[in-house]
């Protein structure tokens, strides 16, 4: 079912949006993101949304926005209402919903990782549930050799296996083939497009999948614009705020859109851990990379293992150790390695809550909307084969990436309890959440490493008692 057209979104769409209708020229004043996201905190301040904008009494509410955006600017954008229709019925006969940050469907995850900065409005075809299942973003180089194309279709076929959705941006290479190796098996898929959105739904194949509810398209950008090297980078944060961690199979160094999305999210938006491919060639793109904080990627034979690495990724915030205490061990495998040890750090950020207040006007960057599931079921998958040619039966290692990496934990928790701790005090030394950091305590305290003392209070490693 398409999500309906909101009043509000009519108004954002006005305000913000091209309306590409055949050729015509879109229109020149249209309001930046910036501009748009002032006048949203305006409208906000004075308890006001976007519909009142083209209400029966907005003529005080325009001269109310006058000191934030000119009132002669907004009422020519707020007349293009005969294009509006134009396109909302072309949008319509391709199936192509749209939904802005005041409506309830917007998804969670963007509002609460990108809050301001989350487009105002989002096109897509598709089951728009899908933006809240996460998964595994897949990124890379347009231009790789076939090699890395099946590898990056195996990547796509064992998370499909794993009922986990792959995450990526649609261009050629590395980002058509994770997502084709993940719908020919039945996975679950999403497309983060800058570009062609509305060409791209009218290809067979990928109708197919749409109307099977495997795959959702979505973008930030008219449906029926083209490339821009803008779009193409500012699409890279949606990508993995989606997602719930992030493999890069291949990058330039120092330039190209696949290298600017990793790094801006190792050195600045930290929503996900940034795996590496470990496995083939190596490039100087991922070793610069790797130098920057990515992770070498586990590279998980089974389903099982596949799983361990996306539930650590998922419950360990992003986390930058404090001077002086390395949380994980720096001792990482050469690229080189077949069977690469665990990853340094897991750092991806947990969704945070929705702040719920009801007086709040709808445009607001949280909301108290309920998180989308996926379905529960398992989906129907076939037989799911390793990356490295191993058969089912190989054996495999005895510990978990999961157990692995929580073993560094411990180690970590351990060296820091020489004098009792709260947890807030522990999380602040680790430079993570207080609920991680209990949860990680918690666990401990269970398997008998640590005990929760009263006098002084705080958790301290649990002593051996040769007498009791």
């Amino acid at each position: 079912m398409m999500p309906v057209l909101s009043p509000n979104t009519q108004a954002i769409l006005l305000l913000t949006a091209p309306l590409i209708a055949g050729r015509g020229t879109p229109s020149s004043d249209l309001l930046s993101p910036g501009e748009y996201k002032r006048l949203a905190r305006h409208l906000r301040e004075i308890q006001r949304q976007p519909a009142d904008l083209v209400s029966p009494g907005s003529v005080e509410i325009l001269r109310a926005c006058q000191p934030v955006i000119d009132e002669s600017r907004l009422l020519r954008l707020l007349a293009r209402g005969f294009l509006l229709s134009q396109v909302i019925e072309r949008w319509q006969a391709r199936a192509i919903w749209v939904v802005s940050r005041a409506d309830s469907e917007y998804p969670r995850r963007l509002k609460a990782r990108l809050r301001e900065d989350a487009p105002a409005i989002l096109y897509g075809c598709g089951d728009i549930g899908l933006l809240e299942t996460g998964g595994l973003a897949v990124v890379g180089s347009r231009r790789v050799n076939d090699d890395l194309i099946d590898y990056t279709m195996s990547i796509g076929k064992l998370a499909a296996c794993a009922g986990r959705t792959i995450v990526s941006g649609g261009a050629r290479g590395v980002d058509q083939a994770a997502m084709r190796g993940a719908s020919e098996s039945g996975g679950k898929v999403i497309g983060v497009l800058a570009e062609n959105l509305e060409k791209t739904v009218m290809n067979r194949e990928e109708r197919n999948h749409l109307r099977d509810g495997n795959l959702v398209l979505v973008s930030a950008y008219d449906p029926s614009a083209g490339f821009n090297v803008g779009h193409a980078m500012q699409r890279n944060k949606l990508i993995y705020a989606l997602a719930d961690a992030s493999l890069v199979v291949s990058s330039d160094l120092n330039k190209g859109g696949t290298w600017a999305g990793a790094v801006e999210q190792l050195d600045k938006l930290k929503f996900v851990p940034v795996f590496v491919r470990t496995i083939g060639d190596s490039s100087a793109g991922l070793d610069g990379l790797r130098k920057k904080g990515a992770l070498p990627w586990p590279n998980p034979q089974d389903v099982d293992s596949f799983e361990a690495v996306l539930n650590v990724a998922m419950s360990t915030p992003t986390a930058t150790p404090r001077a002086g205490f390395a949380l994980f061990s720096n001792d990482v495998p050469s690229p080189a390695d077949a069977k690469p040890t665990a990853p340094v750090l897991l750092d991806a950020a947990p969704i945070p809550e929705a702040e719920s207040d009801p007086s709040a006007p709808v445009d607001v960057f949280f909301d108290a909307q309920p998180q989308a599931t996926a379905s529960e079921e398992p989906p129907v998958t076939p037989e799911c084969l390793v990356l490295t040619g191993e058969t089912k039966g190989s054996p495999q290692p005895d510990s978990t990436p999961a157990e692995m990496l929580f073993a560094a934990v411990r180690t970590a928790i351990q060296q820091l309890l020489n004098a009792p701790m709260k947890d807030v005090e522990v999380a602040a030394a680790l430079d993570v959440s207080n609920s991680q950091a209990k949860a990680w305590l918690q666990r401990l305290v269970d398997e008998g490493v640590l005990e929760k003392q009263k006098k002084p209070a705080g958790y301290v490693v649990k002593q051996i008692r040769l007498f009791e």
